[in-house]
């Protein structure tokens, strides 16, 4: 695992030992982050199943302004923490349920990435988390990494983009404007 652009780019992250972390692979965390690049820059970012960091770290290499890393196994928590700290980056890391602990004081975020493990059932309540809390910025993006055979449903959010990366699957979510989930596609 690497850090694919920016200020970090080719930068390795330490190797995953731990069976809970599936992390993000190189070829679709490029994907997602081309697909976003003139938006992650100067943003403030929330990474709710961190995992080993690698998604947040990727947007703070691209210039976002903060992140904010959450994970309830200490085992994440220490290699998000190893990870920041061998590429000289600073961020909020949080040992913590994400689901219990976000609430409206922690303000706005223009991008959440999801990405909990597969089969956990964790994505209906992190988008519930997110809308009850009012956590999404106007103009913001949720970004939902989940296995292609899952059953995904975009809630009160506009599913504005859907791609498929082998078994991998990239949801993009906005804010709704109508009453049903659009589906989409830019």
């Amino acid at each position: 695992m690497r850090v694919v652009s920016g200020s970090k780019k080719g930068k390795k992250l330490l190797e995953n030992n731990f069976e809970h972390i599936r992390p993000t692979t190189d070829k679709v965390k490029q994907a997602l982050f081309t697909k976003l690049q003139f938006f992650v820059e100067g943003k403030r970012v929330l990474d709710m199943f961190c995992g080993t960091g690698a998604l947040g770290i990727e947007a703070l290499s691209r210039g976002a302004k903060e992140v904010v890393f959450i994970d309830k196994n200490p085992k994440s928590v220490y290699l998000t923490k190893q990870n920041l700290k061998n590429l000289g980056l600073e961020a909020k890391v949080l040992t913590a349920d994400a689901l219990k602990i976000l609430k409206p004081n922690w303000g706005k975020f223009d991008l959440i990435l999801i990405d909990p493990p597969y089969k956990s059932g964790l994505y209906k309540p992190a988008l519930k988390t997110i809308l009850q809390n009012g956590l999404l910025a106007d103009e913001g993006v949720v970004v939902c990494e989940h296995a292609k055979d899952d059953e995904f449903d975009c809630g009160l959010f506009d599913m504005v983009d859907e791609k498929k990366y082998g078994n991998i699957m990239l949801t993009y979510l906005t804010l709704q404007a109508a009453s049903a989930c659009s589906g989409q596609k830019t």
